[in-house]
């Protein structure tokens, strides 16, 4: 691969609410440095209270989105968000072996934060297959990872034995979120073929936490465009979306956005 230079590819649905999905990737890659191209795969109506609508691109234009960008800006690694269905999985998939060499970052979106449905049933085993095989960089939440493994995960000690099952289904690195495991401190577990490196933090209590996943994954994929080894990138990644709950603006009545821009203020 040529020199890192920053250049991130999410391949994402838009979120006219501005707190998760491409428009939370593209602040998170910008604030961190880098330089963020977007092929939009689904146009959705929300806000903090929830998905009202969705509207899928056709897997074709998208995929012409994202070769344009590959063909003449290039990337220095692809991120994914949602995805939508089958058809859409299998669209994706060919943009990255379109794209030898750049580090993929797969965030495995199925549901809302508010609890719309963002993966139809039937792709799963789209991701599972076609995906996972296809990650240097594998960012499940435990329901996520439950769908995919048929594990059921309530502790860090399970958290671990998805990541190992999802290691053996062909990801290269799963990053664990364990923000769904009960406890007053939140820990998530890297883990690749070299062993697990754990991030641990307090728990939040804010209802403003949309697009975390989104951000946290994002952040991740700056890094890896930047040329950060795997370990530095997510530790990065992790402080920084820590930092950006903790800065919430505060916005909307519902599950509100993070302060992405944090960065770019400094801290105070």
């Amino acid at each position: 691969m040529s020199e890192a230079r920053g250049r991130v590819l999410v391949i994402a649905g838009s979120d006219s609410g501005g707190g998760a999905g491409v428009q939370a990737d593209i602040k998170t890659v910008t604030a961190l440095g880098g330089y963020a191209a977007s092929a939009i795969t689904a146009i959705t109506v929300q806000n903090t209270l929830g998905v009202h609508d969705v509207f899928a691109l056709p897997p074709a234009l998208v995929e012409a989105q994202a070769r344009a960008v590959l063909e003449d800006i290039g990337a220095d690694a692809i991120k994914t968000g949602m995805l939508g269905d089958a058809a859409m999985v299998e669209a994706v998939a060919r943009v990255l072996d379109s794209a030898p060499g750049v580090p993929v970052v797969v965030d495995p979106v199925m549901v809302a934060k508010g609890g719309h449905s963002l993966l139809a049933a039937s792709a799963v085993d789209a991701v599972r297959t076609l995906l996972l095989p296809r990650a240097d960089l594998l960012t499940p939440n435990a329901p996520e990872a439950a769908a995919l493994t048929g594990l059921a995960l309530a502790t860090t000690d399970d958290l671990r034995r998805a990541g190992e099952a999802l290691l053996k289904m062909g990801a290269r690195a799963v990053l664990m979120k364990g923000g769904h495991i009960a406890g007053d401190r939140v820990i998530d577990v890297l883990i690749d073929g070299r062993g697990e490196t754990l991030f641990e933090g307090p728990r939040f209590e804010s209802r403003h936490t949309h697009g975390t996943g989104c951000t946290l994954a994002s952040a991740c994929a700056a890094g890896a465009a930047q040329g950060l080894r795997l370990d530095h990138a997510v530790a990065r990644a992790w402080s920084y979306t820590a930092e950006a709950i903790r800065r919430a603006p505060g916005f909307g009545a519902g599950h509100g956005p993070l302060d992405h821009g944090w960065t770019l203020r400094g801290r105070r």
